[in-house]
Parts: C-alpha cells; sequence; structure tokens
C-alpha cells in the first residue's frame, strides 16, 4: 500500500512537469479538435483531487457511506474552466493530495477495504478509489502530452 500512497503523492508534481514552461495561449489551445484544453484538463484534475478526497475521507471515518457520481462535462461546463489560474489549481492539487497523503499513511492496511456505495459503480473499497485518482493524473498527462506534440508540429 506504501508503494500505492507514493505513486498517488508523486502525482501533482507529474502534473507540474508536464504543464512546465507552457505558455498562457499554450495552456489555452486546443490542438486537438473535441478535446480540452490544457487549461480543462488541471482544472478538471483539481475538481476531482477535491471530489475523491471527500470520498476517501468519508470511506475512512464513515461506514459504507453513499458516494454520488461526477459529470466532467457538467463540471466543466459550470464551474469557469476558462477563468480558473493554473499555477493556483497545481497548488491546489499538490496541497489535496499532501493533506490525504498524511492521513492515508496513518492507517492500517485492513482499512483500505472500507467501502463506500458509489451511486454509479456499487461499493468501492478505499483502495479501488485510491488507485483511481492515482491513476488520474497520468492518465490525463497522455492528453497534455498530446496536445504539446500537436502544438509542436503546428
Amino acid at each position: 500500500m506504501n508503494e500505492l500512497i507514493d505513486d498517488y503523492l508523486a502525482g501533482a508534481q507529474k502534473l507540474r512537469d508536464a504543464v512546465a514552461g507552457m505558455t498562457g495561449d499554450q495552456i489555452d489551445a486546443k490542438p486537438v479538435p473535441g478535446k480540452w484544453s490544457t487549461r480543462q484538463v488541471v482544472c478538471h484534475i483539481a475538481d476531482c483531487e477535491i471530489v475523491y478526497a471527500d470520498r476517501m475521507k468519508r470511506v475512512i471515518a464513515e461506514d459504507n457511506p453513499d458516494m454520488l457520481n461526477l459529470d466532467p462535462d457538467t463540471f466543466a461546463a459550470g464551474l469557469a474552466y476558462d477563468q480558473r489560474d493554473v499555477e493556483e489549481e497545481l497548488q491546489l492539487i499538490e496541497a489535496t493530495r499532501r493533506h490525504l497523503g498524511r492521513i492515508l499513511k496513518t492507517l492500517e492496511p485492513g482499512q483500505f477495504q472500507r467501502t463506500g456505495q458509489h451511486s454509479t459503480d456499487g461499493p468501492l473499497p478505499l483502495e479501488a478509489l485510491l488507485a483511481r485518482i492515482t491513476n488520474h493524473i497520468p492518465h490525463h498527462i497522455k492528453f497534455i502530452e498530446a496536445k504539446r506534440a500537436a502544438m509542436a508540429g503546428q
């Protein structure tokens, strides 16, 4: 479990590295048709960090809590992604992961099997929630890299 927590904690720096050196125009560019800009991707990640931190805390502290589904497109449409500051979003991601990482490191191995009830996915143990959010940043870094490659080829 320690390796998964370490990977979780390392994700914020990987995201910061992925966007390093990008100009404002590059952050807002949509070089891949039909895909979000890098700013939108970073905002999406930050929003998911908050949602997953809440889910994981509730699974740790409560007995089988309910967890609502998150609709990424609804969040993107309603939460001012085009007005949000990328550096602030990165700081939020870093702080959230440090905060939750400290909590996760206090847990006994069996506590990672505590579950919550997801509104669409059913019962999810803490370990699965942690794995999902840990893999979320690497998943989106691939899209950021594709955007950067597309801009370099223009």
